[in-house]
């Protein structure tokens, strides 16, 4: 992964690729005008004065995300110069905040792929924009390209495939005390957080052949070994035998069986313990109810929760955050076959419960039941799923905003406010009882499909029967924010986005800190 330091040295003396600057647009009676961002000056200097008026002429217009690229002019080290867009300058009494902070450090980032090494000069005021700054950066600059740069067959005889354009190398962090504690601290929480979520973005985005529950169980158990977690697997065999019907009905249409995968990361001083549940479909065509044409394309990211779960508990442990958190990988391929569930089925869950079957392409449900049933016979003080659940929480909220819901509103309120506090667009979502009567069945305890309106919420309201009782609970539903189809943009690539690790592991520190009661 790209590296990251706190330099010492000044923007003008920084000997790198490229200098990382920002431009604001002016406010009030100064709208319409550009203002250079703190941490510009030595750059505006080396310009004589002039870097906002020859953006202006160059149609600079400093908006979040807007990247312009000039010529270093003499009396910089530096041969490039990279000013990004950080949106309207704030009141004067306040500081950018850190999501704008982050987006522009990503969007600089992705426009520096190839380059060695630049220094980045946005307005750091506290060390939380240091850290901003440092996430944004590390999350922009990445490059999934495990399948990319191999021989060619397609090339002329003798041609050489020069592969993918690889990521920025190092990020050198200015305006920052490398000496201060919380400086370094901020930089090395920030570092352990975005690799674990670029790992898991490399999960997400990872092909079904090579990603499947056999071997994202061997990725999670090489982990643990790495950072002192201990793993269990219960493969199809430990299944059957616990009788976990959720997890083996999805997956006995598939060549590849189903895994219950716990981690469990231990502090010897925590007070309290989270545990975190997350879908693992690694593929999902549907089963028999198969989806429609079009619609199979990206269904390797329907493991996105687990991915998230996976990175949350790994970064915990590299923290060493004062709190237990078990996380649980439910497993499973949903493939169509002789072997395959079918739509009238009866499953027997792992709580004893019996579900009818009526769609097995609301399969993530079923595994996530079985996994919300284990979780809570350990008793956490909360439990938080995460799940590719529903297209109707994406026609709900969109395509980058993740829904929330609970059993406990104050539970909701705090992990929303976690989320925006760490710039994860989400919005707190109800559970009308009166939805629960459209799951009825007449055959078994509930059918794993309800109404077609409010479907997300349904979903949601399912997943509910299976939580212990008294024991807080929360559903994030990323079937939005997982995996981005269009352009990238900020610090956000095309495919699978680590969506809910921010949340998750900003979640486990408040959880450490007692701030959750």
């Amino acid at each position: 992964m790209t590296a990251l330091t706190l330099s010492t040295a000044g923007a003008a003396t920084l000997r790198a690729d490229a200098l990382v600057v920002g431009v604001a647009k002016g406010a009030g009676s100064k709208s319409g005008d550009l203002v250079l961002a703190p941490g510009a000056e030595a750059v505006d200097k080396a310009f004589d004065g002039k870097l906002a008026a020859v953006l202006e002429t160059l149609g600079a217009s400093g908006a979040e995300g807007e990247v312009t690229k000039l010529p270093a002019p003499a009396g910089l080290k530096a041969p490039v110069v990279i000013v990004v867009g950080l949106g309207t300058v704030p009141d004067k009494d306040d500081a950018f905040d850190p999501e704008t902070l982050r987006k522009a450090a990503g969007s600089a980032a992705r426009a520096l792929a190839g380059s060695k090494k630049a220094g980045f000069a946005l307005p750091v005021t506290s060390v939380e924009d240091a850290g901003a700054v440092a996430e944004g950066a590390l999350l922009g600059a990445y490059a999934f390209t495990a399948y990319q740069g191999g021989e060619n067959s397609l090339a002329p005889k003798g041609a050489k495939n020069k592969g993918p354009k690889l990521p920025l190398a190092e990020v050198a962090l200015l305006g920052t005390k490398p000496r201060d504690k919380a400086f370094k601290a901020a930089a090395e929480r920030a570092t352990a957080l975005v690799e674990e979520i670029n790992r898991a973005r490399d999960l997400v985005n990872t092909p079904p052949n090579d990603l499947y529950p056999e071997s994202f169980a061997a990725v999670a158990t090489a982990a643990g070994k790495e950072h002192g977690i201990k793993v269990q697997v219960l493969d199809e065999k430990a299944l059957v035998k616990g009788g976990f019907g959720g997890l083996l009905g999805v997956g006995q249409g598939s060549a590849h069986g189903p895994r219950l995968v716990k981690l469990a990361y231990t502090h010897p001083k925590a007070e309290k313990t989270l545990a975190l549940v997350g879908k693992g479909i690694t593929y999902d065509s549907g089963g028999i109810s198969l989806k429609p044409a079009g619609h199979n394309e990206t269904m390797k990211c329907d493991m996105s929760g687990a991915a998230a779960v996976f990175a949350a508990v790994v970064t915990a442990a590299r923290l060493g955050l004062r709190v237990n958190v078990t996380g649980w990988l439910a497993l499973a391929e949903n493939m169509p076959s002789g072997n395959a569930t079918r739509p009238g089925d009866v499953l027997r869950m792992y709580s004893g419960k019996t579900v009818e079957v009526l769609n097995t392409d609301a399969e993530g449900r079923l595994v996530l039941a079985d996994a919300l049933t284990r979780a809570s016979e350990e008793n956490p003080d909360a439990i938080v799923d995460v799940a590719t659940l529903t297209g109707a929480m994406v026609l709900a909220l969109g395509n980058r905003t993740f829904g929330i819901m609970a059993n406990d509103d104050a539970f909701r309120t705090s992990i929303h406010e976690i989320a925006e506090e760490v710039g994860e667009a989400s919005w707190p979502m109800p559970l009308p009882a009166d939805l629960r009567k459209g799951m009825e069945s007449p055959t078994a305890d509930i059918a794993n499909m309800g109404e077609r309106m409010g479907g997300g919420l349904v979903a949601g309201l399912f997943l509910q029967e299976f939580v212990g009782e008294g024991i807080a609970w929360a559903h994030l539903d990323i079937a939005g924010p997982a995996f981005h189809e269009g352009a990238p943009y900020g610090y956000t690539p095309k495919g699978g986005t680590g969506s809910a690790v921010r949340t998750l592991v900003a979640l486990a520190e408040h959880t450490a800190a007692g701030d959750l009661g």
